[in-house]
């Protein structure tokens, strides 16, 4: 029985986000996608008026998927906004400590696609903002003086786990993430004074 369009299209992003994690985005082309995905280069384009179409929404999938792994980690972290946000950076180093980990998806694709216009490149930023202002409000939960500095200071450690796991792997500087927060975390300002 042949897929609808919605499943091809699902099927398309499935095989394209494989392909471009893998290999890269600017290096898979778009016939590579449609044959690994046994469908015509027409039926591709049917579905996605261009490849900046394709990667555009590739990268907000991606996104999408990290919100609901961000929170599916933070619910399951309880009420508390100190495990919650530990709970995010433990995410993180999952993501680093995978097998498959090649580099944070969203700054791949803004090391690779740098034009602010692009579709790739607004749904990344989107992405980043998100995840921002997620852990802004699990700081601004916590008490704290300035819980944008907080936040600010956290999204740092998030971003590092990332750029360090690509570079130096699980067993880098991206394992000392946890306890770096945790220092953060004590070390910040309460509101009423302890």
């Amino acid at each position: 029985m042949p897929r609808s369009a919605a499943e091809t299209r699902s099927h398309v992003l499935r095989v394209a986000a494989d392909l471009f994690y893998r290999k890269g985005i600017r290096a898979t082309g778009v016939d590579l996608v449609a044959a690994e995905a046994g469908i015509a280069p027409t039926t591709l384009y049917r579905l996605f008026a261009s490849k900046d179409d394709l990667v555009g929404a590739y990268v907000e999938r991606a996104d999408l998927d990290f919100r609901a792994r961000f929170g599916a980690a933070v619910a399951s972290a309880g009420p508390d906004p100190r495990e919650r946000i530990l709970a995010v950076l433990d995410l993180a180093f999952a993501e680093v400590s995978s097998a498959e980990f090649r580099g944070c998806a969203f700054l791949m694709s803004l090391s690779e696609f740098p034009e602010p216009t692009l579709p790739a490149h607004r749904n990344a930023v989107a992405a980043k903002s998100w995840t921002r202002d997620r852990i802004g409000e699990l700081a601004e939960a916590l008490g704290v003086d300035d819980p944008a500095e907080l936040a600010d200071h956290l999204m740092l450690i998030f971003e590092g786990v990332h750029a360090s796991g690509q570079s130096f792997g699980p067993d880098g500087p991206a394992r000392r993430a946890r306890r770096l927060a945790e220092r953060v975390l004590a070390t910040a300002p309460r509101s009423n004074g302890s």
